[in-house]
């Protein structure tokens, strides 16, 4: 089993009790001018997505408004 979902990266919050963490969030985006997004829509019109990430390494990868592709498949 596996799930693909295009998510954006929409916020990003950081935190007073360490200045290495921050809270990622990522939301689904609609842009009707593109056909990816018209076929990820339909299947999954809303979603959210957040994740602590502690590793400066990790957080340099992601930019604010992006779009990323998340992918979940069981894990056993």
């Amino acid at each position: 089993m596996s799930v693909r979902a295009k998510l954006v990266l929409s916020a990003i919050t950081s935190h007073s009790w360490s200045a290495e963490s921050k809270t990622l969030k990522f939301s689904t985006q609609y842009d009707s001018t593109i056909p990816e997004d018209q076929r990820f829509q339909k299947a999954t019109p809303s979603g959210e997505f957040s994740m602590q990430v502690d590793n400066p390494a990790a957080l340099a990868q992601f930019a604010l408004g992006k779009a990323y592709y998340v992918e979940f498949t069981e894990a056993v």
